[in-house]
């Protein structure tokens, strides 16, 4: 049974296309982590690569979007197990909504490991896009 976890919904102080536009570019995406705690970032348009402090690569690769409202994402070739991550971008009254959806193939063992650590990743990458569009 896959692991699910949602990221709180946050409004962004944009239109739906520029957050879609910023989030497309995984040249981005390194604006979205925890800086002090990732290393050997790598990344182009539709894929980006780091490593999380004491764990594994993470490689991310771009597998779909649906214009100004969703990119899907996929684990890439080195990730220690599957898994897609979903961006969900919504226009709401007086800006954006978004969020992420992760679901992904986790052992029970490793589940108890890394449910908390990457739930509070996703809300931490959801609340550094709020961020992001209130500085621009």
């Amino acid at each position: 049974m896959a692991t699910v976890i949602e990221s709180e919904k946050v409004k962004v102080g944009a239109t739906p296309e520029k957050v879609f536009k910023f989030l497309e570019d995984f040249n981005n995406m390194d604006k979205l982590l925890p800086q002090d705690k990732i290393s050997d970032w790598e990344s182009d348009f539709d894929r980006c690569s780091f490593k999380i402090q004491n764990a594994a690569v993470i490689p991310l690769v771009k597998e779909s979007v649906e214009p100004h409202s969703k990119i899907n994402i996929v684990s890439g070739d080195k990730a220690p197990f599957k898994f897609t991550l979903v961006a969900h971008i919504k226009e709401v009254e007086g800006g954006t909504e978004a969020y992420l959806i992760f679901e992904g193939d986790i052992n029970p063992f490793l589940k108890m490991m890394v449910m908390k650590p990457l739930t509070n990743l996703f809300n931490f990458m959801a609340e550094r896009l709020q961020r992001i569009f209130e500085l621009i």
